[in-house]
């Protein structure tokens, strides 16, 4: 992996997990299925380029792609985790449309819902989560990037 770039820890994601609603759980799992589906293809293509080739760099790329896509597995079963063990809810993954759909839903007393006790939506309770885990801060309405920012 990059030097430059670490993904933040699971234990860390875990955490930025607590903070999300239900339809960014459900969005971030479908997310990480359809990165790990361009891995693989990616790497078949590198597999048999490598071979053909007999490419070292192509052998790398292969094998950091594989402990990337461990990782996005693993991240997916922290997901699935938050959303039975710990919110005790059924896992029922959506698709995309109903998941933005619900991202702007009104709850059912005609309130929008509440995050960490403030009137937020959820994209807005999403964006400070991953601004928070993504070591952005929001300064005034401009984003000011740190210098060592973690990816989810």
């Amino acid at each position: 992996m990059s030097a430059e770039s670490r993904p933040i820890t699971a234990a860390r994601f875990a955490a930025a997990l607590t903070e999300l609603p239900i339809s960014a759980l459900y969005a971030k799992h479908a997310e990480l299925s359809n990165n790990i589906t361009h891995l693989e293809s990616s790497n078949k293509q590198l597999e048999d380029f490598a071979r053909e080739n007999d490419d070292r760099d192509c052998y790398e790329a292969l094998l950091e792609n594989r402990q990337v896509m461990k990782n996005f597995k693993e991240r997916m079963d922290l997901i699935r985790k938050e959303v039975e063990e710990v919110r005790s809810l059924p896992w029922r993954p959506r698709d995309e449309g109903e998941v933005r759909k619900e991202e702007g839903a009104i709850g059912l007393n005609g309130v929008a819902p509440t995050y960490n006790g403030t009137n937020q939506t959820s994209a807005d309770a999403q964006q400070t989560v991953l601004e928070q885990t993504n070591g952005t801060t929001a300064q005034n309405g401009e984003e000011e990037e740190e210098e060592e920012g973690v990816h989810l």
